[in-house]
């Protein structure tokens, strides 16, 4: 890197310090957590997609596909159930919470099933994720300091602290805005990564020629993820649905942009268009995987360039060595990016469910006191994720893995509790919290005792253990009725037939492209 490099980094940093203070006039929570309610659709798909589309994406995932033993495109198989989760939250799971007009999704549990069960999932929410975002800006920063001069402590305050102050300031508004400029910085950095590898390869031809074609099967109807084999359809498919409808729908830092739509077909748009564009994006990071990792195997130098025990090195090392500065620098600042509007997000959700759900669950807190506390808030979580980063360590490789094992063991049991309260009205408190408990009691075992189970059936076993335990609790134990408020079911379905299809038809769709791409190359 040189100072051209250097000068568009800082840049970065202080439009992003800007953006913060543009955004510091917030009025009340629903300014400050939901953005006034006045988002339109195109920019919270863009910030969900960029939330998703992280650091981690653009340097683990193609360094799987390209380069790791035993990777390949089945990642996109990662892809196959978002379709099916966004259709079920359109029809199903949010209408219910949106109208409820609440800030923290947890809220909702309240009305049905007592503090109890909003408390228990809140907690569980608020020290998953402020750990889970930890490891991830310290993986991060261990990346960008092994490709540039910065040394690690500084790299982890740098993403840290600047995320923190415009989060600070900003509040939802900020995270939403910032997150729409960093998915096109990023997007636009995968773009110049595969052109960028195309040509050192000598052409698409070449690139066809050396292709490794082991790497091409993307789909496995043989593997049903029951012997410690991954990647089956089945268990990609059935198991990401129960994840995905859980994570889009009943994680705070996700659904807390839902809440933010100025209305309901907003909220609709918003989960099609991220239905629909997640697959063409993951592909196009894949290809570009796939592509450098083609050029890794056949030019020797840059092969050996890369830590033979740190494959993820492969993106960030074509970047420093083959791409000229200026370019270098806007590739760094998209690997900042991806970080820093995950971090943005977590920061954002923390605080309004520590807000919510803890200071001002009865609704009486003075406004002026709810905005403190809500800043305090973002300041404390901010503060912490800063902190737990710089003692994630060298366990961090393994931890990325077992957070993602450890969202499994929640996610099912979680979504299967929110399902409860909208649509089984004899489900009541002690039911569902002895379910969700269950739920996550039978993952466990799963995972420490049974381990040739794949992690990510456990999704769709905890949601329905949950559901079964707390029916049958509720029935012997109370009349049905709920903990909390009384629960009238209203009408929860909200069809949009034209959306469906068109949901339903692009799964088709992306399965049998998914079938035939060692095909098309």
């Amino acid at each position: 890197m040189n100072y051209l490099d250097y000068i568009l980094i800082i840049s970065y940093i202080i439009g992003f310090l800007f953006l913060g203070r543009l955004f510091k006039d917030n009025k009340d929570s629903q300014d400050y957590f939901l953005g006034g309610k006045n988002f339109g659709w195109f920019p919270l798909s863009l910030s969900t997609i960029a939330t998703q589309l992280s650091a981690i994406s653009f340097i683990s995932a193609p360094a799987f596909v390209g380069l790791k033993q035993g990777g390949g495109m089945m990642w996109l198989t990662y892809e196959f159930a978002v379709p099916l989760a966004m259709l079920f939250l359109m029809v199903f799971l949010i209408p219910p919470m949106y109208k409820a007009g609440i800030v923290s999704v947890y809220a909702y549990l309240e009305k049905r099933f007592g503090s109890s069960t909003r408390v228990l999932l809140s907690g569980v929410f608020q020290i998953s994720r402020a750990f889970a975002t930890s490891v991830m800006v310290y993986t991060i920063a261990l990346i960008l300091t092994s490709v540039m001069d910065f040394p690690m402590w500084q790299t982890i305050l740098i993403i840290g602290v600047v995320t923190l102050i415009y989060s600070y300031q900003g509040g939802m508004k900020a995270v939403v805005y910032g997150d729409m400029i960093q998915m096109i910085i990023l997007f636009l950095g995968i773009i110049i990564c595969l052109f960028a590898g195309i040509y050192y390869l000598g052409g698409w031809g070449e690139f066809i020629t050396n292709i490794d074609r082991s790497r091409l099967t993307v789909v496995d109807f043989n593997s049903l993820g029951v012997q410690g084999d991954e990647f089956g359809f089945w268990p990609m498919l059935i198991g990401g649905f129960f994840l995905y409808t859980s994570y889009y729908g009943t994680d705070q830092s996700q659904v807390q942009r839902l809440f933010s739509a100025q209305d309901m077909g907003t909220v609709k748009k918003t989960l099609l268009f991220n239905g629909l564009l997640r697959f063409p994006i993951t592909f196009i990071y894949c290809l570009m995987g796939l592509v450098i990792g083609t050029m890794a195997i056949t030019q020797t130098d840059f092969l050996q360039s890369i830590p033979s025990d740190k494959p993820d090195l492969m993106i960030p090392i074509f970047i420093r060595d083959y791409l000229p500065h200026g370019v270098i620098g806007i590739l760094m600042v998209a690997i900042f990016s991806a970080a820093m509007s995950s971090l943005s997000s977590a920061i954002n959700s923390l605080s309004a469910t520590t807000v919510e759900d803890f200071f001002n669950r009865n609704k009486d807190l003075p406004n002026d006191k709810y905005m403190a506390y809500s800043k305090y808030a973002a300041l404390f979580w901010g503060t912490v994720t800063i902190v737990l980063a710089f003692f994630t360590g060298d366990i961090a490789k393994t931890v990325i893995e077992a957070i993602n094992k450890v969202g499994s063991v929640f996610y099912g049991p979680i979504l299967a509790t929110f399902i409860s309260a909208i649509a089984i009205k004899r489900v009541n408190g002690i039911g569902a919290n002895v379910g969700l408990l269950t739920g996550v009691a039978v993952n466990v075992y799963l995972w420490l005792y049974v381990p040739e189970v794949f992690w990510f059936w456990w999704n769709a076993v905890g949601a329905v253990v949950t559901l079964g335990i707390g029916l049958l609790i509720s029935l012997f134990f109370g009349n049905g009725k709920s903990s909390g408020e009384q629960h009238t079911l209203e009408k929860t379905w909200d069809f949009d037939l034209g959306k469906s299809i068109i949901l339903i038809v692009f799964f088709i769709a992306i399965v049998l492209l998914s079938i035939n791409i060692p095909n098309l190359f």
